[in-house]
């Protein structure tokens, strides 16, 4: 309040000096017009007595006329006159008015003066007493008062520029105030959150508090505690901290997740519904998190009894033995799956964002019912929705343009959206014909997430090359229509410890049912492989590298056996289809060339306690994909084994070699270097084993999914609360403005 009285007070001294330095020169203008009348009548009347006093004591009443009658040569002097004793005006001149007359005249023994009204305009009237000889009366000087009228008019326009100056000044004196006060607590809210940020925000001083106000510190003392509990929580990431996470910093907030694949799957198999999970990294990563967390997560419902399980709205609680959120199924038509799905998702975007050299395949058809589909589960979420502002997490490419749809929906929703495949580069992505709108639909979030930076400069460059926007790269943000959209990495990961692992037998007891069950000696050492099918993985790679061990080291011939779990998918497309028979050709082929049957392909689904049983039970473990965003089975195979042995083999290119530098890196395009891996790994010490896998434990053990999770959660509670502050700024700043105004 201290602060607004100065100010206040500056204004008032202002007006006051600028109205003393005007006042003079208005004096000046305006003066007392009667009393110039007055003394430019008597100057008249004394400078032409004497001749008046001549010819009237001459009697020359012509001459006299003459006389006047040039004197009215002045603009100002409207007539002059003789009044004599017998009230008889006389030696006029022209310019007299009718209307005057000796008996309306005031006369007297002095000069007398009076203003008149003749024809519709002010005269004023001078009447000087005169005795010459016999003669005897009053000289009449009359001047028409117009003039006075216009310096009025002139002095009232002066006086309307003073007045304005005034204001004028007063407006840039109170503009150049209210900006110092403006800049100032700008200065402060910026100095007061960078502390926040930093965790120094100290108590506000009395100015402090008057300039920001106590509502917008708590704010930031908000910011400030809710960083010192993020780093606190990051010390140890699991489910109980992610939902202490929720409840402190996102109290009350719902939580959305949407993805296309859905986290449970009822089948009908021989008449019986039976409840699958899918072979996915998303859902590994996800369905974990949601447990933690709660809430709703919408997904296509693809089981074949999945319509029989759902309630009157489409939804049912997951998991069935302890329901934890809800999952909502949105029904599609084979021909929404063929266009949306299939179509242009993975015959377009999914080989535009991998390089792997299959031409991806965009159609106008497929792209029409992409945008249809998006729409239909942007209304889905609305429906869902329980109140204005949820936090909403949109999962992979087949939901590009969802965020803009819903933006529009929700405007107030928190939306992170995160891109599970890899970014390509500005030049590759410039191949999809429908490239600006992809990259506006995703800039609707608030979080845009990528595995590693790498990507995410990818995106960035994509960003300035196609969309007109203003990009921050120190901050990693696009602002795009006036939202802003923050970008960054978030590389996923998966739950620790698996839940898988809890169900699983000792590695011993793991090794001797695998090598049973598939008929393979004790003493022979086993490889696996566990991916879906898809050309992507580089399936067909792994097993050259086999087939390269095999040739170079003969001595692994009967000895070492690999097994590749393959689960089907996308068997629709005749890529998929040509992939699996030249799998199961390339497989026949390499067994037949060394005898004994080293490679076991098994096409099927595995459930993960199967999967944790292969890790558990094998010697090495090889992810060979040709490009992947992060791939999860890496990490899989590293928290299942808890005896700390076994050896991984990883593809540079896979997204999780950034993180898992103690694997044996490999290039997959490489089949002799492949094979040397393979050798290596079989020939390691079991010490430089368990140094490897103990470093590579502890990196997933740490950077879990809950970790991933809880950086996007909280940068959206970031967000929120800076939201609050920037609405808390605008009020006042539209307050401020008023109170300019």
């Amino acid at each position: 309040m201290r602060t607004y009285l100065q100010y206040g007070a500056a204004l008032l001294v202002a007006a006051v000096l600028i109205a003393i330095a005007v006042m003079p020169s208005a004096s000046f203008l305006v003066g007392d017009w009667r009393r110039d009348m007055e003394v430019r009548s008597k100057l008249i009347f004394n400078s032409i007595q004497d001749q008046v006093a001549r010819q009237l004591a001459n009697g020359n009443d012509a001459a006299l006329a003459r006389f006047f009658e040039r004197l009215t040569g002045d603009e100002k002097l409207l007539a002059l006159g003789f009044c004599d004793s017998n009230s008889e005006l006389r030696d006029v001149t022209k310019f007299m008015p009718a209307a005057i007359t000796c008996e309306k005249l005031a006369r007297a023994e002095t000069p007398s003066f009076s203003t008149l009204t003749s024809g519709g305009r002010n005269i004023f009237v001078a009447s000087f007493p005169i005795s010459v000889k016999d003669t005897s009366g009053h000289v009449v000087i009359l001047h028409d008062l117009s003039y006075i009228e216009q310096r009025s008019a002139q002095a009232r326009y002066y006086w309307a520029l003073a007045v304005a100056a005034i204001a004028i000044g007063l407006g840039i004196l109170g503009t150049f105030l209210i900006s110092n006060l403006i800049r100032r607590w700008r200065n402060l809210v910026r100095e007061s959150i960078k502390e926040a940020r930093m965790g120094t925000l100290a108590d506000a001083s009395g100015e402090a508090i008057s300039v920001l106000g106590p509502e917008l510190r708590g704010l930031l003392r908000e910011l400030r505690s809710e960083q010192t509990a993020g780093s606190a929580i990051q010390v140890d990431w699991s489910p109980e901290t992610l939902h202490l996470l929720l409840e402190k910093e996102l109290p009350e907030t719902e939580v959305i997740v949407v993805s296309n694949r859905e986290p449970y799957i009822h089948n009908r198999i021989n008449g019986e519904t039976v409840l699958q999970i899918p072979a996915s990294g998303l859902v590994a990563a996800l369905e974990p998190v949601m447990r933690a967390c709660g809430g709703t997560w919408i997904a296509h419902g693809s089981g074949s009894a999945d319509r029989e399980t759902v309630d009157a709205n489409d939804r049912v609680a997951v998991p069935p033995a302890a329901p934890a959120y809800a999952l909502r199924r949105v029904w599609l038509s084979e021909e929404e799956q063929n266009g949306y799905y299939y179509g242009f998702a993975n015959e377009g975007l999914w080989p535009l964002c991998h390089i792997s050299f299959v031409r991806p395949t965009f159609r106008e058809g497929d792209w029409r019912t992409y945008e249809n589909v998006n729409a239909r589960f942007a209304d889905a979420i609305a429906e869902e929705s329980k109140g204005r502002d949820p936090i909403v997490l949109v999962q992979d490419y087949h939901f590009a343009l969802l965020p803009r749809l819903l933006r529009k929906r929700l405007p107030r929703a928190t939306i992170l959206m995160f891109w599970h495949i890899p970014w390509p580069n500005a030049e590759t992505f410039s191949i999809c014909p429908w490239k600006e709108d992809i990259i506006d639909g995703l800039l609707g979030s608030d979080v845009l997430g990528f595995h590693t930076q790498f990507h995410c400069n990818n995106f960035m460059e994509t960003v300035d090359r196609f969309i007109e926007s203003r990009i921050d790269r120190e901050r990693a943000s696009v602002t795009l229509g006036g939202h802003e959209t923050i970008v960054r990495p978030y590389p996923i990961s998966i739950e620790w410890p698996p839940a898988a692992l809890a169900s699983q037998k000792p590695v011993a007891e793991c090794r001797k049912a695998v090598r049973e069950r598939f008929d393979i000696g004790q003493d022979a050492m086993l490889g696996v492989g566990v991916e879906r099918f898809d050309y992507t993985k580089g399936v067909l790679d792994r097993l050259r590298g086999v087939d390269e061990l095999l040739t170079r080291h003969s001595e692994w011939k009967n000895r070492f056996v690999f097994i590749q779990a393959a689960a089907p998918t996308r068997s629709k497309l005749e890529t998929y289809q040509g992939l699996q028979e030249e799998a199961l050709a390339l497989a026949a082929e390499i067994n037949e060339k060394h005898g004994g049957k080293p490679i076991r392909l098994v096409i099927r689904h595995h459930e993960p306690d199967e999967v944790f049983e292969l890790f558990r039970a094998s010697d090495v473990c090889v992810v060979s994909s040709l490009h992947d965003g992060m791939n999860l089975v890496a990490k899989e195979f590293v928290a299942a084994r808890d005896d700390e042995q076994g050896v991984l083999i990883l593809s540079h290119f896979a997204g999780a070699s950034r993180e898992l530098a103690e694997a044996l890196i490999v290039n997959p395009y490489d089949p002799h270097g492949f094979g040397e891996a393979m050798n290596e790994a079989l020939t390691m010490p079991r010490d430089e084993q368990r140094a490897r896998m103990r470093l590579m434990r502890a990196l997933v053990r740490e950077r879990n999914v809950y970790r991933w999770a809880g950086q996007m959660l909280l940068d959206a509670s970031q967000l929120r609360r800076r939201q609050r502050v920037l609405d808390l700024i605008d009020r006042r700043g539209a307050a401020l403005t008023a109170a300019r105004r």
